[in-house]
């Protein structure tokens, strides 16, 4: 793997604690968006451990385009910023994974080693809700929509999907964020799949 992170200290401690183990490996590190891309062409990793803020570099634009370049590459973002707004947004750009950078490191590593291409894994301390499977009760329609949402669909093709328009769909969906107590499409996705309403991927 390779680190980005223009935060030195905290790359030495990551790649220290990394050296005792036999299935992840540090490969190199990356501080700015043109090291970044520098890197992982010439190491070809198989994650990249991406920090959102790079000085006056935005991380989300690095994510965007480590994706666009390396489809198979998987994209972690390590950071302070851990809003749902921002998990959103970095999902959105293609990340795979998501860890509180101030967080255990055992929550890291079990990110590091969950993440897949083509897939989301957030850190469990980065859903606020306690709800179990035995507190949330959804209707049919709002579980035909949480299944469409954990393969991908837009609220587009939910809505054609299942031949409803798109505000009834956005209401299934905004009652899927109550009941399961996250704020957006990604934290109910995880968020199901953790207490037992969807299968795991």
């Amino acid at each position: 793997m390779v680190l980005i992170d223009d935060h030195t200290a905290f790359v030495e401690l990551l790649r220290y604690a990394l050296d005792g183990l036999d299935d992840l490996e540090c490969v190199g590190s990356a501080g700015s968006p043109a090291e970044a891309e520098g890197i992982v062409a010439e190491q070809a990793p198989d994650i990249a451990v991406v920090d959102l803020m790079l000085g006056d570099d935005d991380g989300l634009e690095v994510v965007r385009r480590l994706r666009a370049m390396h489809s198979d590459l998987v994209i972690v973002v390590a950071s302070a910023r851990s809003d749902s707004d921002t998990l959103a947004l970095a999902a959105a750009a293609g990340a795979n994974g998501f860890a509180p950078k101030r967080g255990a490191f055992a929550e890291l590593l079990s990110i590091l080693r969950t993440a897949r291409p083509g897939k989301v894994s957030v850190a469990s301390s980065l859903l606020p809700s306690t709800s179990t499977r035995a507190s949330v009760r959804l209707t049919d329609r709002e579980t035909e929509v949480l299944e469409l949402m954990a393969r991908g669909a837009s609220v587009m093709d939910i809505a054609e999907s299942l031949n409803i328009s798109r505000n009834t769909c956005r209401t299934h969906v905004s009652s899927l964020h109550s009941k399961l107590g996250v704020r957006s499409r990604l934290e109910a996705v995880v968020k199901a799949r953790k207490i037992g309403l969807l299968e795991s991927p």
